[in-house]
This record gives structure tokens, C-alpha cells and sequence, in this order.
């Protein structure tokens, strides 16, 4: 059964990876990222997801972080900090039906423009890298965009989130 699961999920997953997330990172190009080994999240994380995404959310995080060898601590080397808010944007798809009129050099029309399709919805979600030792200094970001669907299924969502994650880590630690 669990053969199955992992299945389904990894192919949802490798749909979800294809998918046109856009992920811009930036670092500290003075930081030696091998010193940092161990993380938490700050405690007071307004994520602006739902508390089940934000936990699928942590869940994609710690597994990944996992892998690459960073570890959950309570006494950590840098904390992570994660917004993210959804951005609508309007639709600039318009169909023009125009009247005109010729007569001798005189010219008129009427232009009727009708939006087609509607508003989309995306999800910025911005996760952070914050050494706190080093007042508070951000070390790594990456920015994420990617459409938004508020009647995913629990499973989709899940998916959605480990390949956002494996997508966001893609480029960590930063090549100098």
C-alpha cells in the first residue's frame, strides 16, 4: 500500500515540477553556507497559508532539509521565516467589436472591449534563511510564484508543496 502512495505521489510530483513555477533566489555572497547545519522556524510565523498547508508546507521543508543533510534543532544555526500572500491579476485578454462609419473624409466607430477568461490567481511564497546570532541577518531567499488552487484536493496540495520545495532547493547552497 505504501508502494502505491509513494508512487502516486511521485508522479503527481513530476507533473507538479513541469508545472511553470517561477522561483528567484538571493544570498549573502559573504556566507560560508556549510556552517550552517541545523534550523528551526521562528515561532511567531504569520505564513499567510492555511494551518494545513503551512503543515504540508513544513513537512516538504523538513523532509528536503533532511536530505541535504541540515537537521531540526531547538538550539539551531539559522531560523527560517516563510510569507506568502496570493496576487491577483486581471485578465488583459479582450475581444474588440467595432461600428464604423466612412463618408467623405469623415470617420467614426465604436470599440466595445469584453474581457475573456478571468482573473488569476497566484501564490507568492517567500522562505528565508535568517541568522539570528548575527542580528537578525538574512542570509538566503528564494521567492516563489505560482498559480493558486483553493479546491485542490488534499493529496494535490501535498504534491504541490514537495515540488515547490524541491524546486525552491534546487540551487541551495548557492554556487560562488
Amino acid at each position: 500500500m505504501k508502494k502505491n502512495k509513494f508512487l502516486k505521489f511521485s508522479i503527481i510530483l513530476l507533473l507538479f515540477s513541469s508545472c511553470g513555477v517561477i522561483v528567484n533566489y538571493d544570498y549573502d555572497k559573504d556566507t560560508n553556507f556549510s556552517e550552517y547545519t541545523t534550523y528551526n522556524y521562528f515561532s511567531d510565523i504569520k505564513s499567510g497559508l492555511s494551518e494545513f498547508d503551512t503543515r504540508r508546507l513544513y513537512r516538504a521543508l523538513d523532509a528536503k532539509l533532511e536530505s541535504i543533510g541540515i537537521t531540526k534543532s531547538d538550539n539551531p544555526t539559522f531560523y527560517i521565516d516563510i510569507q506568502s500572500k496570493v496576487i491577483e491579476s486581471r485578465s488583459n485578454s479582450n475581444v474588440g467589436i467595432g461600428l464604423g462609419g466612412t463618408g467623405r473624409n469623415v470617420g467614426g466607430g465604436v470599440s466595445i472591449g469584453i474581457p475573456v477568461g478571468g482573473n488569476a490567481h497566484n501564490r507568492e511564497i517567500v522562505i528565508e534563511f535568517v541568522d539570528d546570532n548575527n542580528n537578525e541577518k538574512v542570509i538566503w531567499q528564494a521567492v516563489s510564484a505560482d498559480t493558486y488552487g483553493a479546491d485542490s484536493t488534499p493529496e494535490k496540495r501535498e504534491a504541490k508543496f514537495i515540488a515547490l520545495v524541491e524546486k525552491i532547493f534546487k540551487k541551495y547552497p548557492p554556487k560562488k
